[in-house]
């Protein structure tokens, strides 16, 4: 699909905000008046706001953060070889963007930091010395420097309060406590990170001045905020939204009715959102086209700019586009999710749903069969926090591979990673952590445990999870591998196999990508990509047995109370039987199982608590669906022990693990009724469903129908 060119700045001025004429410029109904109220209150007990007295700690610490940045330049310039006043006047400033700046930060939300020093800082000053800066500074805690970011950053915490920081460094020889950063020149002779570095603060300032309401706008960016992040679809870098993203969709819809409040806007939010015609572009006014020797967001011109899925561009010279990271399938999900918002809030302002109802927690965990853990792994804290941040950074590249492979529909990947440390006794132990296989008692192992006993250490480990859709088909006799730990059961029920989902380029590639970072370690980081399952279902003929086995996906995904996946209703003379009883089970005990009973039933373990359905079809439906892959990678008993960190890299590290993971895996695909997403709508005659109010034309907002 081609992406229409940019708008460029005219010299005209328009009297409305934004490209295109308001959709309508009418205030709210009293109906929306209404549920802004309600929608006000909700925010408000969901914890949207922070307290006044993190609100003080937050500026305290920001000053702190000022006086480090200048004692930083100081001791710079003093290695330079400047004299101890042109040190002292080199100054140094921070600037504040994202979610603090434009007041809609929350309690434990972070601060973005620009860190503006002058010409003779260099970034790499700022990630050896400012960083080592940080961690010796009282409060500090959790510094972590990822140098190669698209944006680098440093991540830490100063008295509980969460910052990221980015550096810009000025061709100036000196950083005035009076620098304003709207003048468009000091871009000149910066590198493309630095600009991208400058524009955080930039962007922000322009939002807030191309907003008609800035109060209508922040309260209906705490909605949205909300509703993205408890729908798992707020990050940037796992191929979704940022926050300056999710912020200027926002200030789009509110130029488009000016004289709406938040409940109307966030009403029209969704349903615009949804209907929109990607890769038409989302400007908050038309692209300036400056002197400066700087690229400028231009489909026309740049090859990368036109394969911009969702592209929003930002509102400051350069125009750049900040949803470069969107994926196929992570466009598929927020699709789906504006759909389903859209429709929530439509039983809100008819009086049949509430706001929490927008809220719900998102169901990642229970929603597919199929997932792939990436795990990272180190034997310290520093470091861990810099090689999980290095992987988390290049999963976006893995979901992009898969999305190539030949009968995968999805690659949907979780927003965030779960950290664990794990306290172990052999190097055996180390192994299997670092493979994500932790036992009961390592998991209540305690530190002091550990302690003075020789062999012992402790594992950092970060893991990751990708959530897969196989694309269906029809139902048909066939092979089928039931994997266990200590077994690999082989049913026969017709002449047709399974299809074959090969994912054994896209890891192999992924785990070069990571190990290609410049300050890895192969005796200290470990890189392991896996399949796991949901669960385990035998389904007929071998009617009479059901593997259950939930506890493939570790009980740390869900909430405390949260229910694990559970398998369809149970038929009658079904027989359950335990992963563990399985495993002991010999092969001539479960074909007899097999042989006892050649009924079949059409549960869906999609569906939990589903009743079966009657599938009217002459051939008879596959006989197994089961796991892809055994639950252990078992070690080879003749493995000579290693220290913990060498363990890591022999257990974890290189393409030679990957086999044992099956990445090339037989799978049985899942029913057609169970495919978690439909296509995605391209044309607007098909949208049924929702829909703006009577007399409201989406066409005004996207100018396809605009002269």
């Amino acid at each position: 699909m081609r992406c229409p060119p940019p708008t460029f700045a005219r010299r005209r001025t328009p009297k409305y905000l934004g490209v295109t004429p308001p959709i309508a410029v009418a205030e709210s109904t009293p109906r929306e008046k209404e549920v802004t109220v309600t929608l006000l209150e909700e925010l408000r007990r969901q914890g949207t706001f922070e307290s006044e007295a993190e609100a003080k700690t937050r500026e305290i610490v920001l000053g702190r953060l000022a006086a480090l940045v200048k004692k930083f330049v100081h001791q710079v310039s003093l290695s330079r070889g400047l004299s101890e006043a042109a040190a002292t006047a080199a100054g140094g400033k921070i600037f504040t963007f994202g979610s603090y700046r434009l007041g809609v930060h929350g309690p434990g939300s972070d601060i973005d930091t620009l860190c503006v020093v002058p010409k003779h800082v260099s970034r790499e000053d700022f990630f050896d010395v400012f960083e080592d800066m940080l961690k010796e500074t009282e409060g500090v805690i959790e510094v972590s420097g990822v140098p190669d970011a698209y944006v680098p950053i440093i991540k830490t915490k100063i008295s509980g309060i969460p910052i990221d920081l980015v550096m810009a460094r000025l061709a100036l020889s000196t950083i005035p406590d009076d620098l304003s950063l709207q003048d468009d020149n000091l871009l000149r002779n910066l590198d493309e990170r630095c600009v991208r570095s400058l524009n955080g603060s930039r962007v922000t300032d322009e939002i807030l001045r191309l907003v008609p309401n800035v109060t209508v706008f922040r309260n209906a960016l705490r909605c949205i905020k909300l509703w993205a992040q408890r729908r798992a679809i707020y990050s940037n870098v796992n191929g979704f939204l940022g926050g300056v993203a999710w912020a200027m969709l926002v200030a789009r819809i509110c130029q488009l009715y000016p004289n709406a409040i938040a409940g109307a806007i966030v009403s029209r939010f969704f349903i615009i959102m949804y209907q929109w015609t990607w890769p038409q572009p989302v400007m908050l006014k038309p692209i300036e086209d400056g002197p400066l020797p700087v690229r400028v967001w231009n489909p026309k011109l740049y090859p990368a700019d036109r394969a911009h899925r969702m592209p929003i561009i930002t509102p400051a010279y350069p125009s750049m586009c900040a949803t470069h990271n969107v994926t196929q399938s992570t466009q598929m999900i927020m699709t789906e999710e504006f759909k389903k918002a859209s429709e929530t809030v439509d039983r809100v302002i008819v009086g049949k749903a509430s706001w929490s109802d927008l809220f719900s927690k998102h169901d990642f965990f229970h929603k597919y069969r199929y997932y792939l853990q990436v795990i990272a792994s180190t034997g310290g804290p520093d470091v861990q926090i810099k090689w999980s941040g290095t992987v988390e950074s290049r999963i976006r590249q893995l979901v992009m591979k898969l999305e190539y492979v030949e009968s995968l529909a999805l690659a949907h990947p979780f927003i965030k990673g779960f950290e664990q440390v794990s306290y172990c006794l052999t190097d055996e132990e180390v192994r299997a952590v670092a493979q994500g296989e932790i036992s009961e008692a390592i998991a209540k192992r305690k530190k002091e445990d550990i302690e003075g006993v020789e062999g012992g250490s402790a594992v950092y480990s970060t893991t990751f999870y990708i959530g897969l859709v196989v694309e269906p088909r029809q139902r048909t006799s066939s092979l089928a591998l039931v994997c266990s730990v200590t077994h690999q059961y082989l049913f026969e029920a017709g002449s047709v196999g399974p299809r074959k989902l090969d994912i054994s380029y896209p890891t192999t590639e992924f785990t070069k990508l990571v190990k290609m970072w410049e300050k890895f370690d192969e005796n200290k980081m470990g890189i392991v990509v896996r399949h796991i399952r949901r669960y385990i279902i035998l389904r007929p003929p071998l009617a009479t047995l059901i593997v259950l086995a939930s506890a493939l996906l570790p009980d740390y995904v869900f909430d405390e109370g949260e229910r694990q996946p559970r398998l369809a209703q149970k038929r009658p003379n079904t027989k359950v039987c335990g992963f563990d009883a399985l495993k002991k089970m010999p092969l001539t005990s479960v074909l007899h199982l097999h042989k006892t009973n050649d009924r079949f039933n059409n549960t869906s373990p999609d569906v939990p608590n589903k009743k079966a359905r009657l599938v009217q079809n002459n051939i008879a439906p596959s006989c197994v669906d089961c796991m892809l892959m055994p639950h252990r990678h078992s070690m080879s008993e003749t493995t000579a022990a290693a220290p913990p960190h060498e363990a890591l890299k022999n257990a974890e590290n290189g393409i030679n693990s990957l086999p044992h993971i099956n990445t090339a895996a037989v799978v049985e695909q899942p029913p057609s009724s169970a495919a978690a997403y439909k296509p995605l709508i391209k044309e607007p005659s098909q949208i049924k469903s929702p829909q703006l109010p009577r007399g409201e034309n989406v066409a005004v907002a996207t100018a396809t129908s605009v002269p």
